[in-house]
């Protein structure tokens, strides 16, 4: 941590009543601390660093690229394998075991449903003949929004006075020539996990604190030096769908997340907001909190924060849960991965999630990959472990 921005915002947590946490993937979710990142010698160590670069010399895999798969073929309920184009040619290739889609939250689905699988009138309305009716298919969209709550600084400290092009040569050739420095970090580096009320057994809202005040464009909010707190609900209510229009994969499918339809999410981004700035106005963060930038100190009933909310909340891109797990009418594949009612078909990414996990999708979708690799080797489970897991104290009846 190069900046004391990042340790007083951990203390302005603790100074509002909440936790700390040494580690929220582990004992103790709930509370302040240090953020992880996926980061290797300096690195973004992605799941194509980690696992598919090392294994690309293996006799039994073979990787084609600038491919656009069509559909599964099926025969008589089982898949045989799938259907692409590559350089304007339609090929197939077939499987001796199992086809496994791994498209994501959009692309699985809606490669599904362009196969025949899927919700019969979904089907019959997109002109593609009904192989399979399992209504499941597209349904139960999730997603996290968030936005990010700006204040200017009192301090010259903060990434605002690296933006310009000196600075980034700087911090570009150290990184070419050590991979350190802060081209090594996403600039995330402290976070929090709190309860947005009272009877909420896990925390359901996530704090990322940048110490720069910018947009996602990477273009300063403001002249000067500033910083924010990207925040959002994590358990939403609502429910979105994924939809294909037509039997052709190049036309895009419709996605509706229907973000904020429910009650109680537009009830968590108003706890968002007022919980913020109480955590913001702690005397921790007294030498460096100026003035408030966005909402802006004028945006206080419960319309203005929705209108607010409503006009600056983004995807954090983590979209998921449109294959769910499970036994009942709505799912889509079972414990094990495999497509109800489809032979030799499994889907492994993170549309399987049945409820959206409370934090980033990546450590909990490799898990996921991790879990189903075993269960394809046919490898057991892990030995059961007794492990304590911390809640905060008297949840049922406090915030925190």
């Amino acid at each position: 941590m190069q900046t004391p921005l990042y340790g007083a915002f951990i203390d302005a947590g603790a100074q509002a009543g909440y936790m700390k946490t040494d580690d929220y993937n582990g004992r103790q979710q709930e509370g302040f601390g240090a953020m992880h990142m996926t980061v290797k010698k300096g690195v973004r160590w992605s799941t194509a660093n980690a696992y598919l670069k090392p294994a690309l010399e293996r006799s039994n895999l073979t990787v084609i690229t600038e491919a656009l798969t069509q559909r599964v073929l099926l025969e008589d309920k089982k898949a045989m394998g799938v259907e692409f184009i590559k350089d304007g040619r339609l090929q197939q290739v077939f499987s001796s075991k199992e086809v496994i889609l791994s498209a994501g939250s959009v692309g699985s689905p809606h490669l599904l449903q362009l196969s025949g699988i899927g919700p019969a009138q979904v089907l019959y309305q997109a002109g593609i003949e009904v192989k399979h009716d399992l209504p499941g298919v597209g349904e139960n969209l999730q997603d996290h929004l968030e936005f990010y709550f700006q204040f200017k600084c009192k301090q010259p400290i903060t990434l605002n006075g690296k933006l310009n092009l000196w600075s980034k040569f700087l911090i570009g050739a150290r990184w070419i020539l050590t991979k350190t420095g802060l081209g090594a970090t996403n600039h995330f580096e402290s976070c929090a996990f709190i309860r947005s009320k009272a009877g909420i057994e896990w925390p359901d809202i996530q704090y990322h604190f940048l110490p720069a005040a910018m947009r996602y464009d990477g273009n300063a909010a403001f002249a000067g030096h500033g910083f924010q707190v990207h925040v959002g609900h994590n358990k939403p209510h609502s429910r979105g769908t994924i939809k294909a229009m037509t039997p052709n994969v190049a036309d895009k499918p419709e996605i509706r997340f229907n973000y904020l339809e429910h009650k109680e999410d537009i009830e968590a981004y108003r706890a968002c907001v007022r919980l913020t700035r109480e955590i913001i106005n702690q005397p921790a963060m007294d030498a460096f909190r100026d003035s408030e930038i966005q909402p802006g100190e004028s945006v206080q009933s419960d319309e203005e924060i929705d209108a607010f909310v409503r006009g600056a909340v983004e995807s954090a891109y983590h979209a998921s849960c449109t294959c769910k797990m499970g036994e009942d009418n709505m799912a889509v594949v079972d414990s094990e991965t495999r497509v109800h009612g489809i032979e030799g078909l499994r889907v492994v990414d993170s549309s399987i999630f049945p409820t959206i996990p409370n934090g980033n999708l990546n450590g909990p979708t490799i898990m996921l990959a991790e879990r189903a690799a075993d269960i394809i080797k046919g490898e057991g489970m892990l030995n059961i472990s007794n492990v304590v897991v911390g809640l905060g104290n008297d949840w049922e009846n406090v915030q925190r």
